[in-house]
């Protein structure tokens, strides 16, 4: 036994002795180096457990509230009414249900098209009841709406249509959630194809392209990009790991980093899911001041559809642009994006996605990309608005990771249709101001002004269309909701206030109720108070046509006319009704009558409400419902209405207003062939301004320079062309195009006017007639015919003078005085003043410049005001 174990140790003794020598660890510095590898080596277990656990804890804390993207709330658009009589075919009424998700999704309902007409069918989770209805149409006509238990329906309401997500986070990113069975087949395989073809084979690492990277890198040789990534590393990085590129050992740091975490995703996801959080989080480019993020975002940002709906060529271009979002942008290098979507095609062939047929007929195919205009398409400003409202009603900043359903008013074709009229109107208010310029011969930088404009149904208040700037990309700042002084769009009030004295029986400086014939002294007058002086003057310096008549001093915005009728009616009474309809600024003081004292757009569109809709003030408003994922209701909103005005003075006020677009300063409306009835007030005060509705739409639009200077532009002649753009094409749309008339209310009479006398017309004065609207038994009695009267006679009724009228003569024909809807709106419309023949040397100019008047908008004093609005 002892010798055995002799032998054994002798064995054991040689065999280490063999090894050492064949390790030459006999040598000291193989030993030292030895000793070094392994030390390096527990380095790095240690280094990379290190790291192992760290990113363990991070991709945890990630995790351990939900998955990794938060729901996204959505914001969705006004339902669209269909109304019985509509211009609308059952196609499009399919085609605006497809696009709000019908038949896609059935918990949100389904539709069943049969030549002309349509079955619709809510389902649970619809913004509506689960009532169906079957609408049929006829040579594009709505004909009959019929509900599921057989009863007429007058209008049914189909789905509201999405918007866009709220923005996630402080960088602006928007991204609309996708789930992987969402995802087209051909929107995988192109980014398998160009990205990473073994994604469903490699457990998070593709050790052949990473070995063949370092070589390359080694080597020098930079063609060779992206690392060697896999798609799991790529969302590491997207995710969790922060590139660091500032020297060779950050680098690697970075990408074992990069590994450890696709490790770590690997274990956690099944590959449809990693690819379905890829999906989501790749970004593509920025679209305004939003980064566009995932697919689903970037599929509507560029081609203006759903993801489930992009062809072969359409995935093959996103899915290029993953490696360059900004140097591939479609919209500024479409070449680079077309030789790219190509490079991926050819890539699909290779895997086998797609044939070579395929390719070659998807290259073929041209960039069919949406329009770039992202105020169009997403309303950027009234998103904004909305988000804002909602975090002071619901007061929660986290909005966004709540899964919300927000719906708002929003109408997108009508939104669509107020972007392309801006777009187009500001080319032209940049053409004017570049040529003032010149006129200037002005070397220093041109000052471009910015936009505002807002649409609203003005029976409603429900907020339409909004665009609050030029480009939301440059500047976000929406002037919808800045306070700008309006200029003369406030004057209505000013006459609104003077009709209200008529209701209960108030005389005007002893010269019987006030009318739209009523004369007012348009001289240059002091309206100062407290020991100081205030002379303003007309828009046209030296121009003052003495007494003119109501109807045409608001037509031609005559100032001094303005202010005088204020003073007469009260100025606390005028700031009184304005302060009720919205205009809280407004104050009692003689510049208050001419717009000196601030309101936002938006207050504006709603101080006009009470004109459009028989005195009633409704509060403009965006906000209709919030609900949570399920469809429950977490809140509602109602807007807010009073009764500010008898409906009576509302359609007098209307009336006179329909005079501004008929023969006053707004004319120029109807030259670009605007011809609906409508009613408005231009207004120029540094800024320009344009306030109008039809029986449909009420639309605000102003026109400014950012830093409060004078803008130098009318708003005939800068607001006035946009807000005829945007009508001309809204009335296009089926759902603005019944204009009707505006109706007068009981104890309402319209009468047909001689301008020149301000009475009643006959057939001796055919020409220069106006429709004018009064209070039951304030209309003149008397007729034209009295022009061949004695003159002394005539000037005593046309002015009031006193003394005893001779009879009158009997007319050719009975004059106009009836309760009847007024004339066309183009009747006698006159585009300028008549002209006196001979001028007299006096300040003062003749009788015809006495009766009609002339002026503008902008005060222009003869003496610096010396009491600013208080």
């Amino acid at each position: 036994m002892p010798v055995k174990l002799k032998y054994g140790s002798s064995k054991s003794s040689n065999t280490r002795t063999s090894l050492i020598e064949r390790l030459h660890l006999e040598n000291r510095f193989v030993r030292m180096a030895l000793v070094a590898v392994l030390g390096c080596l527990v380095i790095a277990v240690a280094f990379f457990g290190y790291l192992y656990f760290k990113y363990e804890r991070i991709v945890d804390d990630r995790l351990k509230n939900g998955p990794i993207f938060a729901n996204v709330s959505q914001i969705y658009a006004a339902p669209r009414e269909v109304r019985d009589g509509q211009k609308l075919t059952a196609s499009a009424i399919a085609s605006d249900l497809r696009r709000a998700g019908y038949n896609s999704n059935p918990q949100l309902g389904t539709y069943q098209l049969n030549g002309d007409s349509i079955f619709i069918k809510p389902g649970p989770e619809s913004y509506h009841t689960t009532d169906g209805a079957t609408i049929s149409t006829s040579g594009g006509v709505v004909q009959k709406i019929t509900a599921e238990n057989s009863a007429e329906l007058s209008a049914y309401e189909l789905e509201p249509q999405l918007i866009t997500a709220l923005s996630e986070d402080n960088s602006r990113t928007k991204r609309l959630l996708v789930t992987y069975k969402d995802i087209p087949p051909r929107m995988v395989q192109s980014v398998l194809a160009i990205e990473d073809r073994r994604f469903f084979e490699h457990g998070g690492i593709n050790y052949v392209s990473m070995l063949g990277w370092i070589w390359h890198d080694m080597i020098g040789d930079r063609k060779v990009r992206g690392g060697g990534s896999t798609l799991t590393m790529q969302l590491a990085k997207l995710l969790f790991v922060e590139p660091n590129r500032s020297n060779k050992l950050e680098f690697i740091k970075y990408k074992l980093t990069q590994i450890l975490v696709a490790f770590q995703l690997e274990a956690r996801f099944t590959k449809q899911q990693i690819f379905e959080i890829y999906a989501n989080q790749i970004n593509l480019g920025h679209r305004g001041s939003y980064d566009i993020n995932g697919f689903g975002e970037a599929s509507q940002a560029f081609f203006g559809k759903d993801m489930k709906q992009l062809d072969t060529a359409e995935c093959a271009m996103l899915a290029g642009m993953i490696q360059s979002p900004s140097r591939l942008n479609p919209y500024r290098h479409p070449e680079r994006a077309l030789a790219r979507r190509n490079i991926v095609l050819d890539s699909m062939v290779e895997t086998n996605a797609i044939t070579p047929s395929e390719a070659t007929h998807a290259k073929a195919e041209p960039l069919k990309l949406a329009a770039p205009n992202v105020e169009a398409s997403e309303a950027p400003y009234f998103v904004d608005m909305v988000h804002d409202q909602l975090v002071q009603r619901i007061n929660d900043q986290d909005l966004a990771h709540q899964n919300l359903r927000i719906y708002t008013s929003l109408d997108p074709e009508l939104q669509q249709v107020a972007s392309e009229a801006v777009e187009l109107g500001m080319k032209s208010v940049d053409e004017l101001v570049r040529k003032r310029y010149a006129r200037k011969q002005d070397n220093g930088p041109i000052t471009y002004p910015q936009v505002a404009l807002i649409a609203l149904n003005p029976h409603t208040g429900q907020i339409l269309a909004l665009v609050g700037g030029r480009n939301y990309a440059t500047s976000q700042l929406n002037h919808a909701v800045a306070q700008r002084p309006t200029g003369s769009i406030f004057k209505p009030f000013v006459y609104a206030a003077a009709y209200n004295t008529s209701l209960n029986g108030t005389n005007l400086d002893g010269n019987g109720p006030f009318t739209a014939v009523t004369k007012i002294n348009d001289d240059p007058q002091d309206f100062g108070t407290g020991g100081k002086s205030y002379i303003p003057g007309n828009f046209v310096k030296g121009e003052y046509p003495g007494m003119v008549t109501a109807a045409d001093a608001l037509a031609h915005s005559l100032n001094i006319a303005t202010i005088a009728l204020a003073q007469q009616v009260g100025y606390n009474n005028v700031a009184a009704l304005a302060r009720s309809a919205g205009i809280t600024n407004a104050r009692g003081t003689p510049s208050m009558a001419i717009g000196t004292y601030n309101a936002t757009p938006i207050d504006m569109a709603g101080a006009y409400t009470v004109f459009a809709n028989n005195g009633v003030h409704i509060n403009p408003w965006m906000l209709a419902s919030v609900r949570n994922s399920s469809g429950d209701i977490v809140a509602d909103y109602s807007p807010e209405a009073k009764q500010v005005l008898d409906p009576r003075v509302a359609f007098l006020t209307q009336s006179l207003m329909e005079g501004v677009m008929n023969y006053g300063t707004a004319a120029g409306v109807r030259g670009r062939g605007f011809t609906a009835p409508a009613a408005g007030k231009t207004g120029t005060e540094h800024d320009a301004w344009f306030a109008a509705y039809t029986s449909t739409l009420l639309c605000v639009v102003w026109v400014g320079n950012d830093d409060y200077t004078d803008i130098k532009l009318q708003g005939a002649d800068a607001a006035a062309p946009i807000w005829t753009e945007f009508m001309k094409r809204a009335i296009q749309l089926p759902q603005y195009s019944d204009v009707k008339s505006f109706s007068p209310p009981s104890g309402i009479t319209v009468a047909r006017i001689d301008r020149v006398s301000g009475l009643l017309a006959d057939s001796s004065c055919p020409e220069k007639n106006l429709y004018a609207a009064f209070l039951d038994g304030t209309a003149p009695t008397g007729s034209c015919s009295q022009m061949n009267e004695n003159p002394q006679n005539f000037f005593q009724k046309l002015f009031g003078l006193g003394g005893h009228a001779s009879p009158e003569p009997q007319p050719a024909e009975p004059p106009v005085s009836q309760p009847v809807s007024h004339a066309p709106h183009g009747t006698d419309a006159e585009p300028a003043l008549p002209q006196p023949a001979e001028p007299q040397p006096q300040k003062k100019k003749n009788i015809f410049q006495k009766i009609f008047g002339g002026g503008g908008d902008k005060k222009k004093e003869q003496q610096p005001a010396q009491q600013p609005p208080q």
